[in-house]
């Protein structure tokens, strides 16, 4: 029976107290390996002197847990300087907030070099190794470098840009033909997978054939796989966390009293569009008065990467713009906006998100944006909000039911707001039902299988993506028995071709060797 390798940058370790997420990726990674019996190879997130020679594996029920530390050289180059400063801002298209030196790419190198010598003596021949995001990109070719033959998957969690963006970075040519290493490549949308596609062609001279991509001796399938949520146990959830009245629900509903709420929920990161959103709910009090003192915005926005001057700049334009707001347009019995930048738990804010009227999802560009997906499997289906949403959301392409925006106009966010909160009944019960059938026939199980089934060389249903609310039905799924037996010889898992990523072939180059950071 084959066994499933999951790599990721961080994982938690139920033997060491962490707290494990009560769904998201993690639940949905850990249930895939409890299935398949498998290995989760990463980061323990802890430092220490010298770099490790050995990992000890440490095994919790059907999954086994293998972690290693970082020094606090490769925590700054590798994960605060090259993934964090360089690869984040310009995989969301920020090219003036990246930052690029010899020293970080260097150690993004090494510790990937590091990852693949130690994640090798664990391995077994019949292993399926499944790698995640941006923090990896170069691990396969690293693992082939050193002679590993296994079916390689690889998925991006966050968006991918065109090549003259992505050419912007130094040795782009070169990470980016590292991606010929994969078996299949998974992308959040099918323009996350033209992207990718053409940047392989236009920056290491790739060939190309619909959704195929050949680079030297290498081809790999470059498919989009929508990631879902657990949409029946978030809506449990949610119901609850309304029934119990937890105390953030309780700190929430006494303030507002009748008033209507508007949420949004984001890790406070420049990705986000959270300065721009509380600028369009003051836009939205000033072109529409009659709205003053009835209904209120919430944001919660957990701090992250506290060490990167950028998000500590976010977190003072955060205060300072909602301050200002709160001073020219709040009462004294009703504050405007309130920004909590403190972590919820899922319970509480599944039930935050019921009681919301609005939900305010408008990122400047994210890859999926999960938060979406979970404030509509939370509505009340006899009375649901609203799901406002940035069309440059991964989300956006599957969630066509939502009120579509542009998050870079203010004024037409801001309209957005007054209509979600004028809509008459019939038409948000419409419009949740297509949402909800779409998330809930592509949820994580979904997704999981899914690619897996891909990854495992068997046949999935064809085309990238669920068209705006009209769903596929989950048993057009064909999940892996795990019975089946990855090739020795590094052929491709077969894939559908998609319309979405059909190209004219062009002459191919060979792949230049995996980069080094000698």
């Amino acid at each position: 029976m084959m066994r499933l390798v999951v790599v990721s940058n961080r994982v938690t370790m139920p033997e060491r107290g962490e707290k494990v997420a009560a769904g998201g990726l993690a639940v949905a990674l850990r249930s895939a390996l409890e299935e398949h019996g498998g290995l989760w190879f990463g980061w323990s997130g802890a430092t220490k002197a010298e770099p490790a020679s050995s990992v000890e594996p440490i095994r919790h029920g059907k999954v086994t847990y293998a972690v290693t530390d970082l020094t606090e050289a490769e925590r700054q180059s590798y994960y605060l300087g090259f993934a964090n400063r360089a690869l984040w801002p310009l995989m969301h298209y920020r090219l003036g907030l990246t930052e690029f030196t010899r020293t970080d790419y260097a150690g993004y190198l090494g510790v990937n070099r590091r990852f693949a010598r130690l994640l090798i003596p664990l391995l077994k021949p019949d292993d399926i190794i499944w790698i995640h995001d941006y923090h990896l990109i170069p691990l396969a070719a690293e693992l082939r470098r050193r002679g590993v033959t296994n079916r390689i998957g690889y998925f991006h969690h966050i968006p991918w840009p065109p090549a003259e963006v992505f050419g912007a970075l130094p040795f782009s040519s070169t990470l980016i033909s590292t991606m010929a290493a994969y078996d299949l490549i998974g992308m959040q949308t099918p323009n996350d997978v033209a992207n990718l596609i053409s940047g392989m062609v236009a920056l290491c001279g790739a060939q190309r054939e619909g959704n195929r991509v050949r680079a030297g001796q290498r081809e790999a399938v470059v498919q989009a796989f929508p990631i879902g949520i657990d949409v029946e146990a978030f809506r449990k959830l949610a119901v609850a966390s309304m029934r119990a009245a937890t105390q953030p629900i309780r700190a929430t509903t006494g303030p507002l009293g009748s008033r209507k709420l508007v949420i949004g929920v984001d890790r406070l990161d420049y990705s986000k569009g959270i300065v721009q959103r509380l600028e369009a709910f003051g836009t939205f009090l000033r072109n529409h008065p009659e709205h003053r003192g009835a209904v209120g915005l919430l944001q919660i926005a957990p701090p992250s990467r506290s060490d990167v001057p950028e998000y500590a700049e976010l977190d003072r334009m955060s205060d300072e713009v909602a301050g200002r707001l709160n001073a020219a347009l709040g009462e004294f019995d009703w504050t405007p906006i309130r920004v909590v930048k403190k972590a919820y738990s899922r319970s509480a804010l599944a039930g935050l998100y019921r009681r919301a009227q609005v939900g305010l999802v408008t990122p400047m560009r994210d890859g999926m944006n999960l938060v979406a997906k979970e404030y509509v499997a939370a509505q009340n289906p006899e009375d649901p909000g609203v799901l406002i949403l940035s069309r440059f959301a991964g989300a956006a392409q599957q969630l066509g039911e939502a009120l579509i925006v542009n998050p870079f106009d203010t004024h037409e966010v801001a309209e957005a707001i007054r209509t979600a909160l004028a809509m008459p009944k019939s038409e948000r019960l419409r419009r949740f039902e297509r949402l909800y059938a779409t998330i809930s026939s592509t949820d994580i199980e979904w997704w999981t299988s899914r690619y897996l089934a891909a990854l495992s060389g068997l046949d999935i249903p064809s085309g990238d993506i669920v068209p705006p609310g009209q769903p596929k039905p989950l048993r057009s799924t064909r999940k892996s028995s795990g019975n089946a037996k990855p090739t020795r010889d590094n052929t491709l898992p077969h894939a559908s071709r998609s319309a979405h990523s059909k190209f004219d072939p062009v002459p191919a180059k060979a792949l230049p060797n995996a980069p080094s950071a000698g």
